[in-house]
């Protein structure tokens, strides 16, 4: 086989596997999600993006229901014992037991309505949202006030936690992936 032909037939191959990874299908394949109902159905509750939701589901956790953190933030959400005991209060939630974190629907509703609560504080402003949900709103306060970071996408870097700062990169990259990938008719 000459070289032209080979070069032309080494194209073909790059652009089939460029197509194929480029369908939908693969793409569904690398962000699978899982609790797809439940997610939709709160978040359509809370009037909350459910690709926000799901993007932090996805950095919090990996969509595991068991997740414990080293701080001991807990379940899909990973949602901190106090942070919830105040959700559940504020919101007027019944848990059924102690264990409820552990629960898919019930984190998931308190994680949801918690985003809710920080879109209301942000006024939608879903990267403030991003960084208050990961290091709380009292930081990002104070970075705020304190012109420390001025709350927008352009200054990520000025964050002040790396930890906060990595976390709002990749909850935006993955909602931008699932907002690709995944149209959700809300009504």
């Amino acid at each position: 086989m000459s070289f032209g032909k080979r070069a032309a037939l080494i194209l073909l191959v790059l652009a089939s596997v460029f197509l194929l990874l480029n369908t939908p299908v693969v793409w569904k394949w690398m962000y699978p999600i899982k609790y797809e109902q439940q997610i939709v159905t709160t978040a359509l509750k809370y009037e909350v993006d459910p690709h926000l939701v799901l993007a932090v589901i996805r950095s919090e956790s990996g969509f595991a229901t068991d997740r414990v953190s080293k701080k001991g933030a807990v379940g899909l959400m990973q949602i901190m014992p106090d942070t919830a005991q105040w959700i559940v209060k504020e919101a007027g939630f019944r848990p059924k037991d102690s264990e409820y974190l552990y629960d898919p629907v019930m984190n998931i509703e308190i994680g949801t309505w918690y985003l809710d609560f920080l879109l209301s504080r942000y006024d939608g402003d879903i990267v403030k949202v991003i960084a208050a949900y990961n290091a709380g709103p009292g930081k990002v306060n104070g970075w705020l006030a304190s012109e420390q970071w001025n709350g927008s996408r352009d200054t990520i870097e000025d964050i002040p936690y790396g930890e906060t700062r990595q976390y709002v990169q990749r909850v935006l990259y993955y909602h931008d992936r699932y907002k690709n990938i995944y149209d959700f008719q809300l009504r």
